[in-house]
């Protein structure tokens, strides 16, 4: 079987999936269908197999950009998964499947972009760490979303359609700012392991990704201060945590973007 025959089923695997949960959300059907569990467990594994086969070779890790917005997005699939043990975060399935069946076949389809590298131990957790700190505040990001349209809604009392599947706004709310601990505590472990780890962390071609982790980490933890002294709530907490998955999105994906799509620097 091909690899790229198994993106094409890792895709289709994943819109399935969205849009059984999203019938179920426009019914009001509470918590994650069985169906949508058995279709995302075989979409997983043919993710997995394709990360692997993109990211492991036998001449190293390759981190290239398309590879790594594959990993990424495995990375967040899971998180989220486990995470609906205990919180009802179904309904961002379907936001996050299309993505990811987008990120599938463009990693296996799109061109190489960089070359595989045979990294220490130390520096191969440092960006096991990141892409963990970057899933977790990508469900966060997501998860404020919704909570801004949910506002918006009860704000002009027109709660309706996929919104009003949504759990109450205060829930809503507290599982944003527990993804926020959870990925900022992940974003301190990334940050400092690069300073253990990484030869030097301030050179030219590290400097810009180190000094936006830093303002996003800043900016996540101005947040979770303000809500644990200030009650900072709601808006407050949309704009701050979309201000700062924006500025990690720059530091992770956007310099890889620059350096192996436009300057082709792989």
């Amino acid at each position: 079987m091909s690899i790229a025959f198994i993106a094409v089923i890792a895709a289709l695997l994943y819109l399935a999936a969205a849009g059984v949960q999203l019938a179920n959300a426009l019914q009001k059907n509470p918590g994650l269908n069985r169906s949508v569990l058995i279709i995302t467990c075989f979409a997983l594994a043919c993710h997995l197999a394709l990360t692997g086969d993109s990211v492991l070779g036998s001449s190293g890790l390759n981190f290239g950009f398309f590879p790594l917005l594959s990993l990424i997005f495995l990375a967040v699939n899971v998180a989220c998964m486990i995470a609906l043990a205990w919180r009802p975060l179904e309904n961002l399935l379907i936001a996050l499947f299309p993505l990811s069946a987008i990120a599938v076949l463009i990693a296996t389809l799109g061109p190489d972009t960089a070359a595989a590298q045979q990294l220490p131990l130390g520096v191969a957790a440092h960006v096991g760490s990141s892409v963990v700190a970057y899933s977790l505040l990508t469900l966060a990001a997501i998860q404020a979303t919704l909570l801004a349209a949910q506002d918006a809604q009860l704000r002009k009392h027109q709660i309706g359609g996929l919104l009003a599947a949504l759990p109450p706004l205060q829930m809503m709310e507290s599982m944003l700012f527990e993804l926020i601990w959870v990925g900022v505590i992940a974003l301190t472990l990334s940050i400092a392991s690069g300073f253990v780890f990484m030869d030097d962390i301030f050179a030219q071609h590290l400097v810009h990704k180190t000094v936006l982790s830093i303002v996003a980490w800043l900016l996540f933890s101005l947040l979770l201060w303000g809500h644990h002294r200030l009650g900072w709530r709601s808006q407050t907490a949309v704009r701050l945590t979309v201000g700062g998955f924006t500025v990690l999105m720059l530091a992770f994906l956007g310099s890889k973007l620059v350096l192996e799509l436009v300057l082709e620097r792989g």
